[in-house]
């Protein structure tokens, strides 16, 4: 057996080594990408269900009581900016995520004013319809919470994984870092209760 085989040999089963190891870095990565892409999804759902519950709200408050026009076109076009904003998963940026969260925050802030507002139609609060769907967006509004964070913990394990070294280096700027929800500003003041 001739002896310059024996290095060659190593070299390519370490060459063939380095490749199935940077080969099993970039399937990982894609895996931690599709799971960001299923929990936004799984995000997008549970927002899109309030949206879906607010259209039936509006309507039970519009024909229980003699409302403020005011409150329910806030509400409408709050919910209509925010079923406008979309976000790819694959590529989501700082700037879009912001975008979204302001618009999820303004169609929250809208709904808070009208059941803030529909406490002084005791007719209205006694409708079964109308109880139901409060209590559906109480369920909803902690689906969404539950959604955020689950898409939260799926981002951390993706960022710390494209994120350490050697991955990196291997991954370059194929898969980026990807941002977080955020509670929007103002969230860590107590909110001011009066009666």
């Amino acid at each position: 057996m001739k002896r310059w085989l024996i290095p060659v040999g190593i070299i390519i089963a370490l060459i063939v080594i380095v490749g199935f190891w940077v080969v099993g870095i970039k399937n990982t990565a894609l895996k931690h990408n599709q799971a960001v892409g299923k929990e936004w999804g799984n995000v997008e759902t549970a927002y899109q269900r309030r949206n879906d519950l607010i259209g039936n709200l509006v309507n039970t408050v519009k024909g229980a009581a003699d409302f403020e026009k005011g409150t329910l076109t806030a509400v409408v076009e709050a919910r209509a900016k925010a079923t406008s904003v979309t976000i790819d998963p694959a590529n989501v940026t700082p700037e879009q995520m912001a975008q979204f969260q302001q618009a999820q925050s303004n169609v929250s802030s809208s709904l808070s004013r009208l059941l803030v507002s529909v406490e002084a139609y005791p007719q209205l609060r006694a409708n079964e319809s109308f109880m139901k769907l409060q209590d559906e967006l109480a369920s909803t509004e902690n689906q969404i919470l539950t959604s955020r964070t689950r898409f939260n913990e799926s981002v951390q394990v993706y960022n710390g994984y494209v994120l350490t070294i050697p991955n990196s280096w291997f991954l370059g700027g194929t898969y980026p870092e990807k941002p977080y929800f955020k509670s929007v500003e103002g969230a860590e003041k107590p909110v001011e209760v009066k009666f």
